[in-house]
């Protein structure tokens, strides 16, 4: 048998969006680090067959719309019934929406921030207590880089990220005395399913800008879910034991600057 002690052994940590991309590859390491991971989701299938995949001793899938009060409630419970306690949050889950700003109809705007704001908020406010019950722990919040800068034809999702980053340094300031350190990542182009939109859903003009975007970025290629995943890891263990309230950018160089070559 191995003797290896895993980053996270002990903890339980509940991942939002994590049927597939980022939150997948998130609950795949976070478990094999030694976590209990709760994997919610809308994406029933796929959400299922990922965490029957790490296995039931170690992952539960919970039906959850991040935007509905009522779902963390349920999650919340569910969670705490299989294994106890929540000390861990990653607020992965979000939507985008391409459109240029003064084309964007209103619902479309409010749809992006339900999911990517008040998902973020009720996530926080739904197992914040619950991870100062256990002792403290971490929450990890998804923005983006587009949190940090502005992006032509994504005005809503740049929007809703900038909020997430907002809450995520309230949350880092009111929750430091309980134990609780609050941080956000901010991916670049990463290969998800968000980032190759469908083209029946996508603007010819828009869909070309996101298919070269990657050739922007000074390594050349676009990150992967499972380098991401590795942030969300140092982010929920001892290695940030000191570290709160802080953006994190991971996207292979591109806000480093103009490269000319």
């Amino acid at each position: 048998m191995s003797s290896r002690t895993g980053k996270l052994d002990g903890r339980v940590v509940l991942i939002t969006g994590a049927a597939r991309g980022m939150g997948e590859q998130e609950a795949r390491l976070f478990a094999a680090e030694g976590a209990k991971v709760v994997l919610a989701d809308v994406l029933d299938d796929q959400g299922a067959a990922v965490a029957a995949d790490i296995g039931a001793e170690s992952a539960l899938y919970v039906h959850l719309d991040v935007s509905e009060e009522d779902g963390w409630t349920a999650a919340v419970a569910a969670a705490k019934e299989r294994f106890g306690r929540i000390d861990g949050l990653v607020n992965n889950a979000g939507i985008l929406h391409f459109n240029a700003l003064v084309a964007t109809p209103l619902a479309d705007f409010e749809k992006v921030t339900r999911v990517n704001v008040n998902g973020v908020f009720l996530g926080i406010r739904a197992v914040a207590p619950e991870i100062a019950a256990a002792g403290g722990g971490t929450i990890v919040n998804t923005a983006s880089l587009a949190a940090l800068a502005g992006m032509a034809y994504i005005g809503a999702y740049a929007a809703s990220k900038h909020a997430v980053l907002g809450l995520t340094r309230v949350a880092a300031l009111e929750l430091a005395a309980q134990d609780i350190r609050v941080n956000a990542i901010c991916p670049g182009v990463v290969d998800t399913p968000m980032a190759n939109p469908a083209p029946e859903v996508t603007p010819a003009a828009v869909a070309d800008a996101t298919a070269e975007a990657w050739k922007s970025v000074p390594m050349k290629r676009m990150g992967r879910p499972e380098e991401v995943a590795k942030l969300a890891l140092f982010l929920s263990g001892e290695d940030s034991s000191y570290i709160t309230g802080q953006p994190f950018v991971i996207d292979g160089g591109l806000q480093a600057g103009m490269n000319l070559g």
